[in-house]
């Protein structure tokens, strides 16, 4: 069957603005990977000061101290806190932790389609890899340049850390309230 002149226009049209968005998407990706494979482990942010603490002879907690900057901030291991707990924080904030490398691009695309057909910011798309690297470089949180960072981040933490050594991070860094960070 042949294509009329409006009829062909529309066909490469379509052709052009597709092969448009591959090619930005491509671009994108190749920036995203030389960003992320140009950052080592030692270009990864520091450890943070964590609370002093006194145990007794049996470990348990007898007094802690504010960090320099006045936050309560004690070291903890995924071991540590209750597994029921972790399950809830894996269900709630990102389904899929074990399953990508820092940015799920599932629930990028469900955040753009919700966004879309609703007209407004319906849910996020970021992982537990990516609040991880919001946390640690204490950075903002709204702007498109803030969100590139956070992915950098977390696609370089995944590179260099293994899914345990993230999720310490998380919980040694996630605020719970006024100065208290972690869930220890």
């Amino acid at each position: 069957m042949a294509r009329t002149g409006r009829g062909r226009r529309v066909w490469w049209l379509a052709i052009s603005l597709s092969c448009a968005a591959a090619l930005c998407l491509l671009a994108i990706g190749a920036l995203l990977a030389v960003q992320v494979f140009s950052l080592k482990r030692e270009d990864l942010p520091g450890a943070v000061e964590m609370s002093r603490s006194v145990s007794d002879r049996n470990g348990r907690l007898l007094r802690a101290f504010q960090t320099s900057d006045d936050r309560w901030r004690m070291p903890v291991s995924p071991d540590e806190v209750d597994s029921l707990y972790l399950a809830m924080l894996l269900a709630y904030e990102d389904q899929r932790f074990h399953d990508h490398h820092g940015v799920d691009p599932l629930a990028i695309l469900r955040a753009a389609a919700q966004f879309v057909t609703n007209g407004r910011i319906v849910s996020g798309a970021s992982t537990l890899t990516m609040q991880t690297a919001r946390l640690l470089t204490e950075a903002p949180t709204r702007s498109p340049l803030s969100k590139w960072r956070q992915m950098v981040l977390a696609l370089a933490l995944e590179r260099h850390l293994d899914k345990r050594e993230i999720l310490s991070l998380y919980l040694a860094r996630a605020p719970f309230g006024g100065n208290i960070e972690g869930v220890r």
